[in-house]
């Protein structure tokens, strides 16, 4: 009996152990130490506008140049094949421009914002999560401008909202929490190996490809639009069109005919995906990270 007891005992502890550094990262530390996270984030937002003489017109600067430079390679591909470009393909990609300008931002803040801030990480105690955080909230900051502007341009787009534009809120905190858990885990790993930022910039600028921003998955077939809901943001930004633009409920399925195929453009599994890479990157990023905090002093 005390062996059967000793082998249904230790199963539990690393359940318990991760329990425990749930509780210290997202109950204990950070709530004690929002203050310094809101005045990081304060600060990340000044340094980003002092003296800007555009100011917060910058906000909307990079999902602008990402929807027109969307819209300059959708007319070159309808000129090609002889169609046209709808306003309605236009209110798509500005959807979508926003959150992966938001993605982009963020990630390249927050990859640097350990190394950047070595005096803080070495010589001062707090949670070394609020670097990468702060870097994320201060872009969401940016993002809700251009959020506000696109609300107001969409309708001169064509669009008109119904009630599959509620999926909107929920979409958006699903692509934050990856991106808060792409920025730890970055950070982290950027610490570790000062090579990453530079890996991370390469993969920003090409990844657009990757990502159904310029285009929607289903102009690659049934089998690339499959492939191309693997990237753990492309169902977050599909459903922002489908639900924003498209008037489509998410928990449907959405088959359409493309050419002489059909192509599955929607399913709620899609969604489930998305929101499963959210939840689980987010709180594995964070166990990451917190369990290697303790080894950040060595390669300072």
């Amino acid at each position: 009996m005390t062996d059967l007891a000793l082998t249904t005992d230790l199963p539990a502890e690393p359940r318990r152990s991760i329990v425990r550094d749930l509780r210290v990262i997202a109950v204990d530390e950070l709530w004690r130490y929002r203050d310094l996270l809101y005045e990081l984030m304060l600060r990340d937002i000044r340094i980003r506008y002092k003296q800007a003489v555009m100011g917060f017109a910058w906000a909307i600067l990079m999902p602008a140049l990402i929807v027109a430079a969307g819209t300059l390679v959708r007319f070159a591909m309808a000129y090609m094949g002889g169609g046209h470009v709808a306003m309605q393909e236009i209110a798509g990609m500005a959807v979508k421009a926003l959150p992966w300008a938001f993605f982009v931002g963020a990630i390249g803040f927050a990859t640097s914002s350990l190394t950047g801030n070595l005096p803080l990480v070495s010589k001062i105690y707090f949670p070394r999560e609020v670097l990468p955080l702060s870097a994320t909230c201060a872009q969401a900051f940016d993002s809700t401008i251009g959020a506000v502007t696109v609300a107001i341009a969409l309708p001169f787009l064509g669009v008109h909202y119904g009630l599959t534009a509620l999926w909107a809120p929920v979409l958006a905190l699903l692509i934050f929490c990856v991106t808060a858990g792409a920025a730890l885990f970055l950070g982290c790993a950027n610490l570790f190996f000062r090579d990453v930022k530079y890996i991370v910039q390469v993969l920003l600028t090409f990844g657009i490809f990757f990502t159904p921003v310029f285009f929607e998955p289903r102009m690659f077939g049934p089998l690339g639009a499959r492939l191309m809901m693997l990237n753990p943001l492309a169902p977050l930004l599909e459903g922002l069109r489908l639900s924003v633009v498209m008037g489509h409920d998410l928990l449907v399925p959405m088959v359409i005919q493309a050419g002489t195929r059909q192509v599955l453009a929607w399913s709620p599994w899609y969604l489930a995906y998305g929101a499963a890479w959210a939840v689980f990157g987010l709180v594995g990023s964070a166990l990451i990270f917190h369990r290697s905090e303790g080894l950040f002093a060595e390669y300072v």
